[in-house]
């Protein structure tokens, strides 16, 4: 008997032999759940981290952009949770006590010759409407920062086949991130002041502040973001234990300092001292 022709028998005979076809199906299994990783993100140990009051990180941040352009460079928060990778994700809108972006441009679906469509245009939405929305869209012309629908046009939206275009951006709308809804004018004035977030592999970043802000400004948008985060995991599922595990904050072209919950320490300047530019 050949090698070729014994190897070949002995791959038939284990096919044929209901142990050995057991035993290769858990080798599958196993390598399967190994090449999953494990079910929680790995968040570092903050022990070994150097951690920062808010003052002293905005101390250094402001360093790190002296002669950068102060209306394009934002301060910007980190927020990593303790989370399984299986489960829902974070996603809200959030109005801050001190507004960060006040020129978001926002378009609005809704009816033609509606009222919500005059109440929308009213309300500062750059883009209104439905078929003119569509096209643009078509055509690559995506001259706004935000899109919310009314329901009304929702099927329409759809129809449309849009959702390659706008679903990369982030732009389309869903009942979950508060963008479909009846009264689209409040919501055209809230996102003209707010800002939109997600969650992305257990960390969620969205822009916090001008650079201008004061350290207290700044400490109330903090304070606002973190109540709504967890507002927003005691909102999942019971099942799903979701909880912040670090807070980082840096600005647009700045590093990250992680924070320790202290406003300031012995050693802060004067918080005057971190205002204006």
């Amino acid at each position: 008997m050949t090698p070729l022709l014994s190897s070949f028998q002995q791959v038939r005979g284990a096919k044929n032999n209901p142990q050995a076809q057991g035993k290769k199906n858990k080798e599958k299994e196993k390598s399967k759940k190994a090449k999953k990783g494990p079910r929680e993100f790995k968040q570092s140990d903050l022990k070994d981290i150097d951690q920062f009051a808010l003052c002293d990180a905005m101390r250094y941040i402001r360093a790190f952009e002296v002669g950068r352009e102060p209306t394009t460079s934002k301060y910007e928060i980190h927020i990593r949770l303790k989370t399984r990778r299986d489960g829902p994700v974070i996603r809200n809108m959030l109005r801050f006590p001190h507004s960060v972006q006040t020129e978001s441009r926002i378009c609005v679906v809704c009816p033609t010759g509606s009222r919500h469509e005059k109440e929308a245009r009213a309300a500062g939405a750059v883009l209104v409407g439905e078929q003119e929305v569509f096209d643009n869209v078509k055509k690559g012309i995506i001259e706004f920062d935000r899109l919310i629908c009314h329901p009304d046009s929702l099927e329409a939206l759809n129809k449309a086949g849009l959702g390659r275009v706008l679903g990369p951006r982030g732009l389309m709308p869903s009942a979950k991130t508060g963008t479909v809804v009846e009264d689209v004018a409040s919501r055209v004035e809230m996102l003209r002041g707010g800002t939109v977030y997600r969650e992305r592999d257990a960390v969620i970043r969205l822009p916090i502040g001008q650079l201008a802000f004061s350290p207290e400004q700044l400490r109330d948008n903090l304070r606002a973001t973190i109540e709504q985060i967890k507002k927003d995991a005691a909102g999942l599922n019971d099942r799903m234990n979701k909880e912040i595990h670090e807070v980082v904050l840096s600005s647009t072209n700045g590093p990250g300092f992680s924070l320790n919950g202290e406003f300031k320490s012995d050693n802060s300047p004067e918080p005057a001292s971190l205002s204006g530019l």
